[in-house]
């Protein structure tokens, strides 16, 4: 008597395929979704880290249209590589979670799921999903040392262009640091001002503009990624001078809520939040 192996179906062998994918994603959420609750409930709701959600959501869709590529790549694993990524994103994320160091916890994400794409396909599958995973550093929160050393020089430069344009064409005005005199007006240039966060979330979208368009000139991509910090800096002078102006022509209570009054024994002094 002879017994014949029964031969999976194309379903089962789909379904056993699939498996190391849904327990990479089941230990992917377990270890994510409470720092995105987290951050859901704190830093996501402030208008310097808001945009976090929105780089989630958009490295969801990112890797859904990707899915096929990701799949359908050879599978060729490379743990030589990718147990060394994997595991020292697994560190990261544990002293970030240990210590409640927000940054450690979302830039542990690029090494895990890079590491994991090398272990279960191989360099073809990471380099199918390199963007998104490349584009989860726009979801690390800026360290404090960065914002602090980087704002302060922004601020400056911001106010020392308003003061010079608008003294150019006529009007009185004074600079003091990043405070900006004018009329009986004296202005305070606040660190939101300094449109660091602005410049970042900038970052994030025209990267995503040029991956999606997939323009194969170099030196178009390179003039596009290159004008973004400038475009969001000039963007945000010309903020600052319209709150300067509108001000002045028409009183600080036309610039509420972005200006909030602070008294002095001489004169308004308005902190401008743009």
């Amino acid at each position: 008597m002879s017994f014949v192996q029964p031969r999976l179906g194309r379903g089962s062998a789909a379904a056993a395929a699939n498996v190391p994918w849904l327990v990479a994603l089941a230990g992917f959420a377990a270890m994510y979704l409470p720092v995105y609750w987290w951050a859901g409930n704190s830093i996501w709701q402030t208008d310097e880290q808001g945009h976090g959600a929105i780089i989630l959501a958009v490295l969801v869709w990112l890797f859904w249209t990707l899915r096929k590529e990701i799949v359908g790549a050879p599978t060729e694993p490379a743990p030589a590589l990718g147990w060394p990524l994997f595991v020292f994103g697994l560190f990261v994320y544990v002293v970030g979670r240990a210590f409640d160091i927000s940054i450690l916890e979302f830039g542990s994400q690029l090494f895990v799921v890079a590491g994991t794409l090398l272990l279960l396909k191989g360099k073809k599958a990471l380099a199918a999903a390199w963007f998104p995973v490349v584009y989860f550093i726009f979801m690390i929160p800026l360290p404090g040392f960065l914002v602090d050393a980087v704002t302060g020089p922004l601020k400056q430069w911001i106010s020392g262009i308003v003061e010079v344009v608008l003294h150019a064409v006529g009007y009185p005005i004074a600079r003091t640091g990043v405070i900006i005199s004018i009329g009986q007006y004296q202005l305070q240039v606040a660190d939101a001002c300094s449109g660091l966060h602005s410049m970042f979330s900038l970052a994030a979208l025209g990267t995503l503009f040029m991956f999606v368009m997939g323009r194969k000139s170099r030196l178009h991509n390179a003039i596009m990624l290159a004008s973004i910090l400038p475009i969001a800096f000039a963007a945000n002078v010309i903020r600052v001078m319209v709150l300067v102006l509108v001000t002045y022509h028409l009183g600080d209570e036309a610039c509420h809520p972005p200006m909030s009054r602070l008294t002095t024994s001489r004169k308004n002094v308005l902190t401008l939040h743009t």
